[in-house]
């Protein structure tokens, strides 16, 4: 393949029944503009609620999004079609750093250092290959993690979201619910979107014929506000720069973001396996360069204030619906991104989504992270009778999801996701290693119960009691 050399498949405009654009060709301009614009709308929901949740600038997320996504392309030589967005995957950690103190600086310091580990893992990963992946991170262990990251975020909807107009969470939930399983092709793809758009519109309805609710605010503080205030956006101007922050480097912050470093690579990995699926074009050889360029983005991103990027499953969405993978429509959509990110007011819109919106896409929304980390365990086929798999997952998505904490030091502790993650990785090599130089065989732990005949038929007569 070239880089950026994209030829002209077919005629430009039509394809044949199974044919596929192929990374290094592209349509017309004009068609290949105007999937660049599908790429956007797909994810810009999610790379704008992100920032949100986790207190950074949305404006500057999709900015960055746009800048880490020419930067990968850049980076995998135009051979990798993929839109790195904003990471859903650290607004737990945005919550723990803030629960200590921390602030935007802080997080974006510690996702920075998540993005230099990234980038580490993809160059020994390009070097070593994909197997050093497997054998650290096998499936028992990416699963759990995944699932505890996910539903470590549970408090955060019940606590600080939902409570602030529980009937608006209620009804943009079940909104959300319904689009994701009735709607189909592109609009399925774009669901949260619509929710997001369902629950502004209902509460600056709900404002204007029923006035303030009394209510926790953001601060959790009951009082008397307004659904949706738009003050912010009046005021923003039409054209500019979104504001930006250095971070600042805590390592409490750090311990807490490190874990996350295991759902990044294994988005990664997911990501080119599919796309080589589709294309029927395996990218193995490309995994290494795609890891270490998504870390090297958001090294970028988080530098100036952003927050962390990852490939985003919206897109791979739109390229098995239009059969077209394409990264000159990344390219068209990465510089969409970037006129987007220079509208202050659009920003400022996004900015004030009412909490009980967000409660309910958060519902939906954290609990379908958490069980992709089940889907992994089903897609791997992973054993839970075995005492090895079942044992350090279970203890960690406890402890991570209780938010239980271990006191190392009277500055420093580790709890949630990091202490759970910790579980679950040094449990997992740690019990095989001993049971490796133990000899000792894996007995299952869980057995689906035999029926009675079964049981009498393997007994041995005269021994029945």
């Amino acid at each position: 393949m070239s880089d950026f050399g994209w030829k002209l498949h077919g005629d430009g405009r039509n394809l044949k029944p199974g044919e596929v654009v192929m990374p290094d060709e592209r349509l017309t301009w004009t068609r290949t503009i105007g999937l660049g614009a599908q790429h956007v709308v797909s994810m810009i929901g999610a790379c704008f609620v992100a920032p949100v949740l986790m207190g950074l600038n949305p404006s500057l997320g999709l900015m960055a999004s746009g800048v880490a996504t020419l930067l990968f392309l850049v980076i995998t030589r135009g051979r990798v079609p993929s839109y790195l967005g904003s990471s859903l995957s650290f607004i737990g950690v945005a919550g723990v750093i803030g629960s200590q103190g921390g602030g935007p600086a802080e997080l974006t310091g510690a996702l920075f250092v998540v993005g230099l580990a990234l980038a580490a893992v993809g160059v020994v990963v390009q070097y070593l290959g994909a197997k050093v992946i497997h054998a650290v991170l096998p499936p028992a262990v990416t699963g759990a993690v995944v699932m505890l990251i996910g539903f470590n975020l549970a408090p955060v909807t019940a606590g600080t979201y939902w409570p602030q107009d529980q009937w608006t969470a209620l009804a943009t939930m079940l909104f959300t619910g319904l689009a994701l399983v009735v709607l189909r092709g592109f609009w399925s793809r774009i669901a949260i979107f619509l929710g997001l758009v369902f629950g502004y519109l209902l509460s600056w309805i709900l404002d204007l014929a029923l006035g303030k609710i009394h209510s926790a605010d953001g601060s959790g503080k009951v009082v008397d506000h307004w659904r949706l205030d738009l003050t912010s956006v009046k005021e923003a101007a039409w054209v500019g720069f979104p504001d930006m922050h250095a971070p600042t480097f805590s390592a409490s912050a750090i311990v807490v973001a490190l874990p996350v470093l295991i759902a990044l690579v294994a988005e990664n990995t997911g990501h080119i396996k599919a796309v080589g699926e589709m294309t029927g074009e395996p990218l193995d050889d490309k995994l290494g360069t795609a890891i270490a360029a998504d870390g090297a983005a958001t090294m970028v991103s988080t530098v100036a204030g952003g927050p962390a990027t990852t490939t985003y499953a919206e897109n791979i969405g739109v390229m098995a619906a239009t059969r077209v993978y394409s990264t000159a429509a990344y390219m068209c959509a990465a510089f969409f991104a970037l006129l987007f990110g220079l509208c202050p007011k659009f920003g400022a819109f996004v900015a004030v989504i009412p909490g009980g919106v967000l409660g309910g896409i958060t519902v939906i929304l954290y609990g379908m992270i958490g069980l992709l980390g089940a889907q992994i365990w089903i897609r791997n086929k992973v054993d839970f009778s075995q005492p090895i798999n079942l044992i350090p997952a279970a203890a960690g998505v406890i402890v991570g999801v209780g938010g239980v904490s271990l006191k190392i030091t009277d500055d420093f502790e580790l709890s949630g996701i990091a202490l759970g993650t910790l579980l679950v990785l040094t449990g997992y090599h740690g019990l095989g290693w001993l049971s490796r130089i133990s000899g000792t065989s894996q007995e299952p732990l869980l057995e689906v119960g035999t029926t009675r005949d079964e049981d009498s038929s393997d007994a041995p007569e005269g021994n029945e009691r």
